[in-house]
């Protein structure tokens, strides 16, 4: 992924390591010289491991493959700040994924905007074994996603999202209210 750097020195460089009667060695210099300016990048890499692994540093290149890491799939065209963003929320969004906070945190990840999901969902007890169910026979609910006048939506990248995150079985709809 990364590319060598020309004139990157060396920050543990081979010469100095070798017993002093192969030190004085032209072959031997030019040999470990060579392997330092491989090994340079290399080792840069290494000793700044933590920045390529943090979110907020990580190099643009990067993201997609974090990404992979926490199952989260990037959209090329968005911005890199909210793939950021994105990337930031990712295992707190699988732990709550299907779930109506889950979806509406989703939401706001992706896309910067406000949603509520509205569930027709119902609880209820009894003593009888006969007794009907709750609720509708075809579980369904609906976002509604607030968007300012002038931010334009594409209501069918919103329903892609909503659609990886729901249950199933669940019927969906979205809604883009104007605010």
């Amino acid at each position: 992924m990364r590319a060598g750097v020309a004139g990157l020195p060396s920050p543990h460089p081979f010469t100095p390591t070798l017993p002093g009667m192969y030190q004085e060695h032209s072959f031997v210099e030019r040999f470990c010289s060579a392997l330092d300016e491989v090994m340079a990048p290399v080792l840069c890499t290494l000793d700044n491991l933590p920045a390529y692994l943090d979110v907020a540093t990580a190099p643009e290149d990067l993201l997609p493959w974090l990404a992979a890491w926490t199952g989260v799939v990037l959209d090329p065209g968005q911005a890199r700040e909210r793939q950021r963003s994105l990337l930031r929320r990712a295992v707190t969004l699988q732990g709550i994924q299907g779930t109506p906070r889950g979806i509406e945190l989703a939401v706001e990840a992706v896309f910067g905007l406000r949603a509520e999901v509205q569930e027709t969902g119902a609880v209820a007890w009894s003593t009888d074994a006969d007794a009907a169910l709750p609720g509708e026979p075809v579980q369904a609910f609906v976002v509604v996603v607030f968007a300012p006048d002038d931010r334009t939506v594409d209501p069918s990248r919103l329903d892609l999202v909503v659609s990886a995150l729901k249950p199933a079985h669940v019927v969906h709809r979205v809604d883009v209210v104007r605010t």
